[in-house]
């Protein structure tokens, strides 16, 4: 397992992360599979853990909690907020009111008294960046939170939010969580080269591109993932977009095999590889999956490999861009742009 150092905290995690939004009812991992990952994962050398209230509606934390308990101190403990908890209108977002009860409510989930990354799981057009970051550094100030990032932030938020802490004197989000993969790369044009200039660690999300990037899917074989049968526009190939995921696809199995490496290995590979990268969030729903995945934890492409991957899909480039989860609300909601 290789390690590197989370942003400039001095916090080192490994290249491979665990993300746990599949325990329970999202994936359909039960207990007794997901402590067995989480087992697993900490014995092959992954140091950090990723969940997020809103997984299963506070279920993977739980679930999480139970796996980690008696070992707290092994590891690097991140949990998300802002994302929708009920019905409530203010149970969601990040103003202070509801990032206190929230972080609470994650820390009896978890059975902790800390969490190490506090992140605020998307931008909240509705909160001021110092209304958010005033009581994120009240929080971390309280010990209830070691650090905080954000996920998913288009770069110009990122940008404001850096300028916003420095302004006020508030502590500041060390990290970014972005989706990232061979077939999503938008990232490279914007996202990424604000991290490395402010010095934000990044910790990439469906780095396996929802399954596409998995081996599981390859032209002729009837597609029949999990993330398939619950996202069936995702894989539906009469849509252009997925066309065209497939023909990269099957166009990076023969690299992939060339270099012999699984399709798996490839992928996470290549996330790893960008320097702006600190972990890729890989998210097993089972013993198995997990275990395809840790095979790549000491995988490095060479040149001539990421070179062949470019002239597959160009740097910059994501080939369903209707997918992305950044876009500015003005774009998605005609009332925000219209008077």
């Amino acid at each position: 397992m290789q390690y590197r150092t989370l942003g400039r905290t001095g916090v080192q995690v490994s290249a491979l992360a665990l993300g746990a939004m599949n325990f329970g009812q999202i994936g359909r991992t039960p207990q007794d599979e997901a402590t067995a990952i989480v087992d697993s994962a900490l014995e092959s050398g992954v140091n950090l853990i990723d969940t997020a209230d809103m997984y299963g509606t506070g279920e993977s934390e739980e679930m999480v909690g139970k796996a980690i308990a008696g070992r707290r101190d092994d590891l690097v403990l991140a949990t998300k907020a802002a994302m929708p908890m009920s019905d409530d209108r203010n149970h969601r977002g990040s103003s202070r009111r509801w990032l206190v009860t929230a972080l609470d409510n994650s820390l009896r989930r978890l059975g902790v008294d800390h969490v190490d990354l506090y992140q605020i799981h998307r931008w909240d057009p509705a909160t001021s960046d110092e209304e958010t970051l005033s009581a994120l550094t009240d929080l971390q100030r309280a010990g209830k939170i070691r650090y905080f990032g954000s996920s998913t932030f288009p770069a110009y938020r990122i940008v404001q939010a850096q300028w916003a802490a420095r302004e006020h004197h508030l502590s500041r989000y060390v990290t970014e969580q972005p989706s990232y993969s061979i077939l999503q790369r938008g990232i490279e044009s914007h996202v990424l080269p604000v991290t490395e200039e402010y010095g934000l660690g990044v910790l990439a999300w469906s780095p396996l591109a929802s399954g596409w990037l998995s081996g599981a899917v390859r032209r002729g074989r009837d597609i029949a993932t999990h993330r398939s049968a619950v996202l069936p526009d995702r894989f539906d190939l009469t849509a252009p977009a997925n066309r065209a995921r497939l023909d990269a696809v099957e166009r990076l199995a023969e690299v992939a095999d060339e270099a012999g490496l699984t399709m798996i290995q490839l992928a996470l590979g290549f996330v790893t590889a960008h320097p702006a990268v600190t972990s890729a969030l890989i998210g097993p729903r089972t013993l198995d999956h997990l275990h395809s995945q840790l095979a790549a934890a000491d995988t490095v492409l060479p040149a001539d490999v990421l070179d062949a991957i470019d002239e597959i899909v160009a740097p910059g480039t994501d080939l369903a861009a209707h997918e992305k989860f950044d876009t500015p609300p003005a774009l998605l909601d005609p009332a925000l742009r219209r008077r």
